[in-house]
């Protein structure tokens, strides 16, 4: 009876060791995957007018989640729609120029020259005959039929009747001519000008509405609206939501156990049961000495290489800064 119950003894402890066994196996064979520590990486952007301005709109609060093309912020822009306007009128006098120039003088314009000269001289003749007649009695009289000061008058009356000739001829000639090619290209590269500056009205008030660039979640909102803003001063800091990281450090030993595009998990404290699926995006090629920031088992001052876990999430479950673990399943053996 003893011996039985020896035997019995015997057979339990056996089972007992097997079964020790196997979970000693299994728990090394589940270890196989390689456990690093980090940090959630997010890129950011910040968003500032072009130019300055005082801000009329603000349309999203931190922890919005919005869509490349929505519009985050307007400034005001009274000013230029005023400078609008007014290059508008400038920009279709400018333009009229240029086709009256085009299109050369009018016949009209031409006959109404042409009557004025024929007046001009007609008015040319008149005084020319006047102070011939005047000074014949001047001479003939010796000064007694009329004074000095009247035929001095004549003889002016003639010269300025002269020099309307010449001008209305030099004005005719013009007409016929039309305008120089160098007063038409000048007038082309003042439409251009005027062009070019209500182009630039145009793109400031485009500028003027602050859209966002790319899908994001608004982290801070750095102004108000009434504020004055410049170039230099952010209106919104974003939070891409893609792409997202997880950024861990390895030291040399674990490091040839890892390779590019090797699966991954990210697990957070919080839902450990539900890990983040990712893979090896980044692996260093410089040691440095552990960041600070990062919680391992190894002494700190450890020689490791940064490797980037890239992740993806949708639902947004990972928040920047964000203390997570990294299972890496190993490629080989050591």
């Amino acid at each position: 009876m003893k011996k039985g119950v020896i035997v019995a003894i015997i057979a339990v402890l056996l089972i007992v060791i097997a079964a020790a066994i196997w979970y000693f196996n299994k728990d090394q064979k589940s270890d196989q995957a390689l456990t690093l520590f980090g940090n959630v990486d997010i890129r950011q952007v910040s968003l500032a007018f072009e130019q300055s301005g005082r801000i009329e709109q603000m349309n999203v609060q931190e922890g919005d989640h919005i869509q490349k093309g929505d519009v985050l912020a307007k400034l005001n822009t009274d000013a230029l729609n005023i400078q609008l306007q007014e290059a508008e009128a400038q920009l279709k006098v400018q333009q009229q120029t240029v086709i009256e120039q085009d299109a050369g003088t009018r016949p009209e314009q031409i006959a109404q020259a042409e009557a004025q000269l024929a007046s001009a001289k007609a008015q040319s003749d008149k005084a020319e005959k006047d102070l011939k007649r005047l000074q014949v009695l001047f001479h003939d009289t010796a000064g007694q039929a009329i004074s000095k000061q009247e035929l001095d008058y004549a003889q002016s009356n003639q010269a300025t009747a002269a020099a309307a000739v010449k001008e209305k001829t030099a004005n005719l000639a013009l007409l016929k001519n039309g305008a120089r090619s160098e007063d038409r290209e000048a007038a082309k590269a003042q439409f251009n000008a005027v062009k070019a500056n209500l182009d630039l009205i145009r793109y400031q008030i485009q500028q003027s509405v602050l859209t966002a660039p790319v899908n994001a979640v608004v982290r801070a909102r750095l102004q108000e609206v009434g504020d004055m803003t410049t170039a230099q001063k952010p209106v919104y800091t974003l939070a891409l939501t893609s792409p997202k990281w997880v950024r861990v450090y390895a030291n040399e030993k674990d490091l040839n156990a890892i390779q590019m595009g090797a699966a991954a998990q990210v697990i957070r404290d919080s839902q450990p049961n539900q890990p983040i699926d990712g893979k090896i995006g980044y692996i260093s090629s410089v040691a440095e000495f552990t960041p600070k920031t990062v919680q391992t088992e190894d002494i700190r001052t450890t020689l490791v290489y940064e490797v980037r876990v890239h992740v993806n999430d949708p639902q947004d479950a990972l928040k920047m800064g964000q203390p997570v673990t990294v299972k890496i399943a190993r490629t080989h053996s050591e």
